[in-house]
C-alpha cells in the first residue's frame, strides 16, 4: 500500500559527506610522476620510499593533515594513481615502472582533474589555496604537449595553478622550459627525491597554514636541486 506521505528522493554524495566532515580550505596537489622503464631500479625504488615519507610528514601536521589534498597521476602509459585525498584517508601508492613518457597527456589529466575538484570546491563552498602541479620526469615527452604547454601558460596566467618541472637524471632541461616558463625547472642532485620531498611537505604545510590568498615564500631548494 502506498503511503500517504512520498519520501522524496535525495542523493547524498561522498563529497557532500566529505566537506560537511571536514570543511576547511583545502590545498590541492597534483603529482605528476615519470614511471616510465627509464626509471626502472633505483629511481623508483626511491621515488616511492620519498613518497611515503611524504606521506607520514603532511599526515602529522594536524592542520595540513586536514587541508592538502594530493592526486598523483603516473606516466607511461598515463594512469590516475590517486584522485584528490587528505592523505589521513588513504595509504601510498607504489610506482611501478613501465611504458614511454607521455608528458603531455599526462599534463592534460592532471588539469582535467584539477578542473573537476575545483568544481566540487565550489559547490560544497569550500575555499582553496592555489593548487600545485608538480611535474617529474626523468626524459623527454614521447607525445605532443604543445596543448600542455597552453594549458600551462593559460593556466599561471589567470592565477590558477602553479606549476613546477623538476628534471631528474638525463631529463631534457629545455623541454621543461618550455612547460614551465613562468618558473625555472629546477633539476634533482642525483637521486634526492627525500629531500625534495621533505622540501615539499614543509612548503605545503607552510601554504596550509596560511590564509587562501595570502603569499608564502618557500624555502630554498638548495638542499636537493642543482643551482
Amino acid at each position: 500500500m502506498d503511503s500517504a506521505f512520498p519520501i522524496e528522493q535525495v542523493d547524498i554524495s561522498f563529497e557532500d559527506i566529505e566537506f560537511a566532515e571536514n570543511p576547511e580550505p583545502r590545498c590541492p596537489v597534483v603529482l605528476l610522476l615519470d614511471t616510465s622503464g627509464s626509471m626502472q631500479g633505483a629511481p623508483i625504488n626511491q621515488l616511492n620510499q620519498a613518497l611515503s615519507s611524504f606521506w607520514e610528514d603532511v599526515a602529522s601536521d594536524s592542520l595540513a593533515a586536514k587541508r592538502v589534498e594530493l592526486a598523483i597521476v603516473s606516466f607511461g602509459p598515463v594512469r590516475i594513481l590517486q584522485d584528490f585525498s587528505i592523505l589521513t584517508s588513504c595509504q601510498p601508492p607504489t610506482c611501478k615502472a613501465d611504458g614511454v613518457t607521455p608528458i603531455g597527456e599526462a599534463i592534460i589529466k592532471g588539469c582535467s582533474m584539477l578542473q573537476e575538484r575545483k568544481k566540487a570546491y565550489k559547490q560544497n563552498g569550500i575555499s582553496y589555496f592555489r593548487p600545485w602541479i608538480i611535474l617529474i620526469t626523468d626524459g623527454s615527452p614521447t607525445d605532443n604537449i604543445s596543448a600542455a604547454i597552453e594549458a600551462i601558460k593559460l593556466g599561471e596566467e589567470e592565477k590558477a595553478l602553479a606549476f613546477f618541472a623538476i628534471g631528474v637524471s638525463d631529463a631534457d632541461m629545455s623541454i621543461l622550459s618550455q612547460l614551465s616558463a613562468r618558473r625555472d625547472p629546477l633539476r634533482l642532485q642525483g637521486l634526492k627525491f627525500a629531500e625534495f620531498f621533505s622540501w615539499l611537505s614543509a612548503s605545503v604545510a607552510s601554504v596550509s597554514h596560511s590564509t587562501p590568498g595570502d603569499i608564502v615564500p618557500l624555502q630554498s631548494p638548495n638542499g636537493w636541486a642543482e643551482v
